[in-house]
């Protein structure tokens, strides 16, 4: 597809492809899964595979550390250390081991939370970024909103039980798919051990994830384990094979090691990774040059997963400057491709220039700004000479 715009036109551009039209019907329900609620999507898209009460409210227990592993990833300054608060280090259940006057940085908290489910790394953390667990919990209810989370409600960073702290199969489901494509969560997440440094004062030490999917499903990636009585067995995982990421949650499944293996078998096994077949091309304003436009393409070809032969709509715009000026060497980045399944974003590509664009020889050399500016005082002190 080739799309040729100028002037001020040329900053958005969109096309769209029918290469797949919405999942039709009730989406299907694997047999022999113990979870009360579960279900399986495409990451990029979000695309529900498979499901069951997938939108029933639960309490999810410490997969809720999700949330707070991912907003304290992007609060910042991971490595600095600092004493970790005495009173948020006492709390029940899982811990990473913290007492009180321990040395830790949030990367630790991070580790601490993500493999063996400390409730006191969660607590820390809070604290640290927020001063008290309730204002913590207010910045998780805002980051769900922002995420669409619509049927999410956080009441600790740890997910110990209460009547008001719930979530869905399916927003726990988009939750990990976001947060997994934070690099620093998806490296923790994604370890059996890790070693870290910590305590009064610091020691080697190493922490162990609670995750057996890492070790018994092939190209597991995570996510997260979580049991309280109330909530029962609860566990996010995503495993990536051929080009197309999964991710599959259950919430109170006694059998949860096995009903992931089911779901994402099942899930494999319905999807397939394409390639967008179009030429997409984009012509830009070119200024300087021996023509008047310059051809932009795509850096690496358009992808998106086919699901169970359904259709689906795929689309795209292109945002780029309205003019680009001469020189422009061949292959450098002009403006940015988003590529859309539906009105989900499921991907962000480079144009670039697809040929170089010497300046033209008929013009003279583009001047510096400091060399124009030069000229006009220049030229405003010879206009008061002649006065």
């Amino acid at each position: 597809m080739k799309i040729r715009l100028f002037g001020a036109a040329a900053a958005l551009a969109m096309a769209a492809l029918t290469v797949l039209a919405p999942l039709a019907g009730a989406v299907p329900e694997t047999e022999g899964i113990s979870a009360l609620a579960a279900v399986v999507i495409e990451a990029d898209s979000g695309r529900v595979i498979m499901g069951k009460n997938y939108r029933t409210k639960l309490p999810m227990a410490s997969t809720t550390k999700i949330m707070t592993a991912l907003i304290t990833l992007e609060s910042g300054g991971l490595d600095e250390e600092f004493t970790a608060d005495s009173t948020a280090v006492h709390t029940e259940g899982s811990t990473m081991g913290l007492c009180e006057g321990d040395i830790v940085s949030k990367r630790d908290l991070c580790i601490g939370m993500l493999l063996p489910s400390g409730n006191d790394a969660a607590n820390c953390a809070a604290v640290r970024i927020a001063g008290d667990i309730p204002s913590f919990a207010r910045l998780m209810n805002g980051r769900a909103a922002e995420l669409g989370l619509k049927n999410t409600h956080f009441v600790t960073p740890s997910g110990l039980h209460d009547d008001d702290h719930y979530s869905t199969a399916e927003d726990m489901a988009h939750l990990a798919a976001y947060a997994i494509k934070n690099p620093d969560f998806l490296q923790i997440c994604s370890k059996s051990s890790m070693k870290l440094s910590f305590g009064d004062p610091p020691y080697d030490r190493y922490l162990y994830n609670t995750n057996k999917l890492l070790d018994n499903y092939e190209g597991c990636i995570g996510v997260k384990t979580g049991f309280t009585d109330e909530a029962g067995r609860c566990l996010v995982s995503a495993a990536p094979r051929n080009g197309v990421t999964l991710v599959c949650v259950t919430l109170n499944a006694p059998d949860d090691w096995n009903d992931h293996r089911k779901m994402l078998d099942y899930g494999f096994s319905v999807t397939e990774r394409r390639t967008v077949e179009d030429n997409i091309e984009y012509y830009v304003s070119l200024a300087g040059g021996n023509t008047d436009s310059l051809r932009l393409v795509p850096a690496r070809t358009p992808e998106y997963t086919e699901i169970g032969g359904e259709k689906s709509l795929i689309s795209w715009r292109i945002v780029s400057p309205p003019m680009v000026y001469a020189p422009v060497a061949c292959g450098k980045e002009i403006g940015t491709l988003i590529v859309y399944d539906g009105d989900k974003e499921i991907d962000r590509i480079p144009m670039t220039a697809a040929e170089s664009a010497p300046i033209s020889d008929a013009l003279p050399p583009r001047k510096s700004i400091i060399d124009t500016i030069k000229d006009y005082f220049k030229k405003f002190w010879l206009y008061f000479l002649r006065k």
